[in-house]
């Protein structure tokens, strides 16, 4: 059956080519209709068949163009550096200089362990049901229909929930994409014009709207893949200067509070989660791997690229909020000088560079959407894509112009989705595959570190949700 292998990068602007591949069922991989409308496959070989043997879900994987261990590092990389490393200083602003630090390694870790058993699972669960790969949302229909009886129906349930947080999440940066867009720009056009003239945010917001209509109209990634190529060369170079003016007189680290107010603490689990997450593009990059099981382990693809990302991303915020203080502002180009030409420059690289990202960030939720209506609409079916493709980028617009604080909107998309996509489905999809009494281990240590993931999880989402909604409101 046909699969998308890879995808866009869920929030950071990164863009990993989707690969179409079409494998061929094996011996007892018929995919069958279960009573709750799956169609993945039902067989479930725990037990293997002496005469089939054990399957590896590895030799099976027929790909046109398999990634190397280089290539997978890379994409992970390009798909986990992005817009969100903007917002750390503003992260560490809500945790403090030294214990946001230690936050952000937590974090850091037990983002990336969530990563580990969301890709065992996948493999235990190709094993079973005699598939080469599955995607993020089939992995959790397929561990419900392997589960207990009692939440077998629940199966595709779970899969629409994690493709309605991940249309959430990623529409969710879409409109924090044009509020940063919006204001690197806004700075810049006051500097050159009359202070008379100087028009309100909401309409550089508007502004936007015929470019991002006519962008999204572009419905083939293949010719989206050069705005990534500008947007990470823009994005290079921009941090780049960041940089020499964040080195710049650096004041002491006495001068900074080391730990902030409790009360701040979810804004800056929102803000974090939201930076480091990358957990919508694992599967995809797993999936097309030439050697799938150097992903995980020691020291592992993924071990290499998310060591780097959160070095990169503690590095960044520890010194942007050490530079700015509490003046941090929620993307750190805004608190680069107004008046000189190079600091503009960087607004400028880095607003082009996230309004490429758009699209590119458009792409994976309007596939997923475009996916459950297209049947409906018959022989208009191009007519009714465009027409929907116009309606979302119009939402995104109008969320963006009534939610216009940058800072609080990341901490929400955050809290809001990757806390349910990063922690608790990854969790919950654990705990369900291995939930006979063996899988459990010694004293049932996997039940209860899941259910330590999953508290944790909900606690974030929970208040996280409750500070930047507060935010948005009082701000």
């Amino acid at each position: 059956m046909p699969q998308i292998i890879a995808q866009l990068d869920q929030k950071n602007g990164g863009v990993n080519t989707v690969v179409m591949t079409n494998y061929k069922c094996e011996k007892n991989e018929v995919p069958t209709q279960s009573a709750n409308g799956s169609t993945v496959p039902l067989v479930d070989s725990r037990k293997n068949d002496p005469e089939i043997g054990e399957y590896d879900p590895f030799q099976h994987r027929k790909l046109n163009h398999p990634t190397s261990d280089c290539d997978t590092l890379i994409h992970l990389l390009k798909g986990s550096l992005g817009s969100g490393i903007l917002a750390m200083p503003l992260a560490f602003s809500h945790a403090g200089l030294f214990f946001g630090l230690f936050c952000t390694f937590a974090i850091g870790a037990i983002c990336t362990y969530c990563v580990h058993i969301l890709v065992k699972s996948a493999h235990e669960l190709c094993r079973r049901t005699r598939v080469p790969s599955l995607g993020f949302a089939e992995i959790a229909e397929t561990a419900f229909l392997a589960g207990p009886p009692s939440i077998q129906p629940w199966a595709k349930f779970a899969k629409a929930m994690i493709n309605m947080f991940l249309v959430i999440d990623l529409l969710g940066c879409c409109c924090v994409y044009i509020v940063f867009v919006a204001k690197n720009v806004k700075q810049v056009v006051d500097i050159y014009t009359p202070p008379d003239t100087h028009l309100d945010l909401r309409i550089h917001m508007a502004a936007l709207l015929p470019l991002l209509i006519l962008m999204n109209f572009i419905r083939n990634l293949k010719y989206l893949a050069p705005l990534s190529m500008i947007a990470n060369i823009l994005v290079a170079s921009g941090m780049g200067i960041t940089f020499y003016y964040v080195f710049s007189d650096l004041p002491s680290v006495v001068s900074r509070p080391s730990v902030a107010s409790f009360s701040t603490l979810p804004a800056f689990f929102g803000t974090a989660i939201f930076a480091l997450e990358g957990i919508g593009v694992i599967m995809p990059l797993e999936n097309n791997m030439k050697t799938p099981q150097h992903f995980i382990g020691c020291p592992g693809v993924l071990n290499a690229g998310m060591l780097f990302v959160v070095l990169l991303y503690a590095f960044t915020g520890f010194f942007g909020f050490l530079k700015y203080g509490s003046n941090t502002e929620g993307s750190i180009t805004l608190n680069l000088p107004e008046d000189q030409p190079l600091a503009q420059s960087v607004k400028l690289m880095i607003a082009v560079a996230v309004f490429f990202t758009y699209a590119l960030q458009f792409y994976v939720p309007m596939e997923i959407i475009w996916k459950a209506v297209k049947n409906n609409f018959g022989p208009k079916k191009t007519l009714a894509e465009y027409g929907i493709r116009v309606s979302l980028v119009v939402l995104t617009l109008v969320l963006a112009i009534l939610i216009p604080n940058l800072g609080a909107f990341i901490s929400l998309v955050g809290a809001v989705c990757l806390s349910m996509l990063g922690l608790i489905f990854p969790a919950i999809i654990d705990l369900v595959t291995f939930y006979e009494d063996p899988g459990l281990g010694r004293f049932n240590w996997r039940l209860w570190k899941n259910v330590f993931l999953i508290c944790f999880g909900m606690i974030g989402f929970a208040t996280g949700t409750y500070v930047s909604v507060n935010d948005i409101i009082h701000g």
